[in-house]
C-alpha cells in the first residue's frame, strides 16, 4: 500500500515538474515588440516674405515760383544808385521804351538784362514792373525803364557804363531817385563818349574794343 502511494506521488511530482517546465518555456519567450517608427516631423520653414512698404516716399515737387532777387542801393561818386542782389550797378538805356527793350543780340551780351522777379530792398523806391523780351525772358523795369548790368563792371561799387554812348544810344546808371542822367559829367563819361573813347573808332564800339 505504501509502494502504491509512493509511485502515485512520484507520478504526480513528474506531472507537476513537466507542467512547470512547459509553463516556464512558454513564459520565457521574448516578446517581439516592433520598434516605434517615429517619422520626423515635417515642419515647413516659415516663409518670411519682405513686408511691402506701406508708405511710398513723399515726392517733394520743386517750388513753382522762382525766388525773387532783392534790389539794393549803393553810393557811387556821391550818387545813390540801384544795384542787383550782388551789388552790381544797374543801368537804363535811352532808346528803350516802357514796354520794349532795344538792346538785343550782341548788345545783351555786354549789357545783360536784369531778369525777374525782383523785390525792392531797403531804400529802393519807384515802381518795379516787368516786360517780355523777344526771346521770352521777363526783364525788370524801374519807373518804366528796362534794367541792365554792364559786363565792364567787375566788382560792386563800379559804374563804368555810366554815360557810354554805344549800341545805338546812351547808357545811364539807374539812380534811386529815378531814371535821369547825371547832373555832372564824370571822368568816366567824358573819356568814354569822346572821339578817342569807348564810342570812338579805337574804343569799345570801334574795331579795337568790345565792338558792340
Amino acid at each position: 500500500m505504501r509502494k502504491i502511494t509512493g509511485a502515485a506521488g512520484l507520478a504526480a511530482l513528474a506531472l507537476a515538474l513537466s507542467a512547470c517546465a512547459s509553463s516556464a518555456s512558454s513564459s520565457s519567450t521574448p516578446a517581439t515588440s516592433a520598434p516605434a517608427t517615429s517619422a520626423p516631423a515635417t515642419s515647413a520653414p516659415a516663409s518670411s516674405a519682405p513686408a511691402a512698404a506701406a508708405s511710398s516716399p513723399a515726392s517733394s515737387a520743386p517750388a513753382s515760383s522762382a525766388s525773387a532777387t532783392t534790389l539794393g542801393k549803393t553810393t557811387i561818386n556821391g550818387t545813390a544808385v540801384v544795384t542787383n542782389s550782388k551789388g552790381m550797378t544797374l543801368y537804363w538805356f535811352v532808346p528803350d521804351t516802357s514796354t520794349a527793350s532795344r538792346c538785343t543780340g550782341s548788345c545783351a551780351t555786354y549789357w545783360p538784362p536784369l531778369i525777374g522777379p525782383v523785390t525792392a530792398g531797403s531804400g529802393v523806391t519807384g515802381m518795379l514792373a516787368t516786360i517780355t523780351r523777344p526771346g521770352g525772358a521777363v526783364q525788370v523795369t524801374h519807373d518804366g525803364h528796362p534794367l541792365y548790368t554792364y559786363a565792364g563792371d567787375s566788382a560792386p561799387g563800379q559804374a563804368k557804363g555810366n554815360g557810354l554812348n554805344v549800341s545805338g544810344g546812351v547808357w545811364w546808371e539807374m539812380t534811386v531817385s529815378g531814371a535821369k542822367p547825371a547832373t555832372s559829367t564824370s571822368s568816366n563819361t567824358s573819356s568814354n563818349t569822346g572821339g578817342g573813347g569807348m564810342s570812338g573808332g579805337g574804343g569799345m564800339s570801334g574795331g579795337g574794343g568790345y565792338g558792340y
